[in-house]
């Protein structure tokens, strides 16, 4: 029986339709959150799922302020960036980041979460960011969408409190 092998599919960029997500940051520990948002802005959901097309969603985070830390990350995680001067090393604890801008704290983990290609900058910019649960993309109509393993978390910190 001679029967030809199944063609593999390969999205093209006008076959990409992308939807509108709202997630809450203060469900679930920063690393859930950055990886639950790094496979929406990839797409790597979808069925139609292609390495170099870029498949992903819009996705919209609020309540950072509220961000989880889990262990002793607050004061032992360390951030740091330099000017290119000697002796230019500046470091910030979560902490210390938290407090100065909690946005960039995510900003920083989602960006660590997608892969280095020529993709990257136009994931980033299909992601918004915002402190509290008011955003201006109530217009898209974006769902709400529920991290995985986020309840079970949730009670493992009200135990531990």
């Amino acid at each position: 029986m001679n029967s030809k092998p199944a063609k593999t599919f390969s999205a093209k960029p006008s076959d990409v339709v992308r939807k509108w997500y709202v997630v809450d940051a203060s469900q679930a520990p920063i690393g859930r959150v950055a990886t639950e948002v790094a496979m929406l802005l990839t797409g790597k959901g979808k069925p139609m799922f292609t390495q170099h097309i870029d498949c992903g969603d819009y996705v919209v985070i609020t309540n950072t302020d509220k961000l989880v830390a889990t262990g002793k990350k607050l004061s032992d995680k360390v951030y740091y960036k330099h000017s290119n001067y000697p002796g230019g090393l500046k470091s910030a604890t979560l902490k210390d980041q938290m407090e100065k801008d909690s946005t960039r704290v995510l900003y920083k983990a989602v960006r660590g979460m997608l892969p280095v290609n020529k993709l990257r900058a136009e994931r980033l910019k299909r992601l918004k960011i915002y402190t509290d649960d008011n955003h201006q993309h109530q217009a898209q109509s974006p769902i709400e969408y529920k991290l995985k393993h986020a309840q079970a978390i949730n009670d493992q910190q009200k135990e531990t409190k």
